[in-house]
């Protein structure tokens, strides 16, 4: 007589079937993540974030069509400071009849050291005001300032 194999265990490969599968979907929600959900341009969220992203990616171009036009004409450009990652969050939205306060948390992530990078976190205000019809950025907190407020072109 031929001597019988064992067979496999139906729990354990149950088991191994179910980890496998989470791990599966594990790894697509963390490679799916991808970019933030793009808000409504024609919201003072949607023209802070457009104008955060720009600034955040050194398109100084862009920035500047979100601001107010007589900032943007008179706008002596801030120096560039030193690289760091900044991440914006929104936290809350306060919008008037023609004006808006959008406020958000910057968090500025600065190099690496023998401990890991350092973080620093602050509370910023954006103020916009609607200019025929669409909404235009009048200040930025200063980490997102790309015109010197303290120059004034006479």
């Amino acid at each position: 007589m031929e001597a019988q194999r064992p067979r496999p265990d139906r729990t354990l490969v149950v088991i191994l079937a179910v980890l496998g599968a989470l791990v599966v979907l594990a790894l697509v929600a963390v490679f799916t993540r991808g970019e933030p959900e793009q808000l409504d341009a024609d919201t003072p969220e949607g023209v802070v974030q457009q104008y955060s992203a720009a600034v955040i990616d050194g398109d100084e171009a862009a920035a500047m069509e979100l601001l107010v036009p007589e900032l943007a004409e008179d706008c002596t450009r801030m120096p560039a400071a030193e690289p760091a990652g900044i991440r914006v969050t929104l936290v809350d939205t306060t919008v008037r009849d023609d004006t808006a306060d959008v406020d958000v948390l910057i968090v500025t992530t600065y190099g690496d050291g023998p401990f890991g990078s350092s973080e620093y976190e602050e509370r910023g205000v954006f103020d916009l005001v609607r200019v025929d019809g669409e909404w235009r950025i009048e200040s930025a907190p200063w980490p997102l300032t790309i015109c010197d407020p303290t120059v004034v072109r006479g």
